[in-house]
C-alpha cells in the first residue's frame, strides 16, 4: 500500500512540474516569447509610437492591430501606446526600450535611430531625396535593404518602412525664404547631429529637445521654431504657437516598424510571417494616407491662420548650396556606397 501511495504521489508531482514548465502566455516584458515561441501560445505585445493616435502612424497601427487580431484568431493581442508614453516622452529612451525588450514593438523615425549610429542619417540628409518617387525607389530597393541590415545589427528586427514624410519648418518670428532668414532663430531639432549641423550652416541656433517639450517651449518663447511633417504640425496644434511656415521638403523622414530581435527570433516562422506581412500592409496604408492628406492638411493649417511660404526650386537651390558642407562631412561618416544607394 505504501508503494502504491508513493507511486501515485510521484505521478502527481511529475504532472505538477510539467504544468509549471509549460506556460501558455507570452511575458512581453522580458522581450522573449515563453515556451520557446510555440505558435499556439497567446502573445501580448506593446506597441509604442512617438506621435498621437490621430496621426497617420496611429491610424495605421490601429489597422495593424485589428489585422493581427483577426488573422491570428485572437491569439496575438497588440496594444498601442501613443505619444511616447512608455518612455515619458523621451524618444531615444523609447528606442532603447525596444532594444532591451522592455517594449516589444515601436514605430520610430530613422532620425531617432541616429542616436544608435550616425549612418542612420543617410535617408535624412538635407535634400538628398528630393521626391517621393526617389524615396520609394530607395526604400524599396538596395538602400532599404542596407538600412534594414543596419537596424537588425542594433538588436531590432525591421518589419517594414513607413514614412513621416517631408519635414517643413515653422517659427514665430518671420517668413523664411532665404538662408539669411534663419540667422539667430532658435530652432528645435531632434538629436541628430546632421540636423544640428544643417541649421548651424544657415546661421540658426539649433536646440536639441524631446518632441514632448516642443509645444510648451514654443509657447513660452524658449525656442522660436521647429521642423516636422505637416500632419504632426497639425495634430500637435503647433499652429497655436507658430505664425509662419515654409514648405521646403528639406528632409525625407522614414519610419521603422521594428520589433525586439530576441522576441522576434523566439517566435515560430508562421508568427514571424504574420507579423511581417501585416506590418508591411499597415506601412503601405500609412504611406498612402500620409501622402493623400498633405494638400488637405496644408489647406487646414492656412485656415487656422498660419502664413505659408512654398519655396520654388530656384529658392531651394540656394539652401542646398549653403548646406553642401554637411553632405560632404556625412559622406565620410556614413560612407559613399550607402549614400549613393539613396541617391539612385
Amino acid at each position: 500500500m505504501k508503494k502504491a501511495v508513493g507511486f501515485g504521489l510521484s505521478i502527481l508531482l511529475a504532472v505538477s512540474l510539467a504544468a509549471c514548465g509549460s506556460p501558455k502566455t507570452n511575458d512581453s516584458s522580458t522581450g522573449q516569447a515563453s515556451g520557446g515561441g510555440a505558435s499556439k501560445d497567446e502573445l501580448k505585445l506593446k506597441v509604442s509610437i512617438t506621435v498621437s493616435e490621430k496621426d497617420t502612424w496611429g491610424v495605421a497601427v490601429k489597422k495593424w492591430i485589428e489585422e493581427v487580431d483577426q488573422k491570428s484568431n485572437g491569439r496575438i493581442k497588440m496594444k498601442m501606446y501613443a505619444n511616447e508614453s512608455l518612455s515619458n516622452g523621451n524618444q531615444p529612451k523609447g528606442l532603447e526600450a525596444v532594444q532591451n525588450g522592455a517594449t516589444d514593438i515601436s514605430l520610430h523615425s530613422t532620425i531617432i535611430y541616429n542616436v544608435l549610429d550616425p549612418k542612420f542619417a543617410a535617408p535624412s540628409l538635407p535634400w538628398l531625396i528630393p521626391s517621393y518617387e526617389q524615396a520609394d525607389k530607395a526604400m524599396n530597393g538596395e538602400a532599404g535593404e542596407k538600412l534594414m541590415e543596419l537596424v537588425r545589427s542594433k538588436g531590432i528586427e525591421p518589419l517594414a518602412f513607413g514614412e513621416s514624410g517631408y519635414r517643413q519648418i515653422t517659427n514665430s518670428k518671420r517668413p523664411i525664404v532665404t538662408p539669411d532668414d534663419l540667422k539667430g532663430l532658435k530652432i528645435r531639432t531632434p538629436s541628430m547631429e546632421a540636423m544640428v549641423g544643417t541649421f548651424k550652416e544657415f546661421g540658426g541656433d539649433p536646440t536639441v529637445m524631446n518632441f514632448s517639450e516642443v509645444f510648451t517651449s514654443l509657447q513660452q518663447g524658449v525656442i522660436d521654431g521647429q521642423e516636422n511633417p505637416l500632419p504632426i504640425i497639425l495634430n500637435s496644434k503647433l499652429y497655436e504657437v507658430q505664425k509662419y511656415m515654409t514648405v521646403w521638403n528639406y528632409i525625407y523622414d522614414p519610419i521603422v516598424f521594428g520589433v525586439n530581435k530576441k522576441l522576434y527570433d523566439s517566435l515560430d516562422p508562421d508568427t514571424q510571417k504574420l507579423l511581417r506581412e501585416t506590418a508591411q500592409e499597415a506601412a503601405k496604408y500609412q504611406i498612402e494616407l500620409n501622402r493623400s492628406e498633405n494638400d488637405k492638411v496644408l489647406a487646414e493649417l492656412k485656415e487656422k491662420g498660419m502664413e505659408v511660404v512654398e519655396l520654388t526650386p530656384e529658392q531651394i537651390k540656394v539652401f542646398q548650396e549653403k548646406v553642401q558642407p554637411v553632405i560632404d562631412k556625412y559622406e565620410e561618416i556614413i560612407g559613399k556606397d550607402l549614400l549613393d544607394a539613396f541617391r539612385k
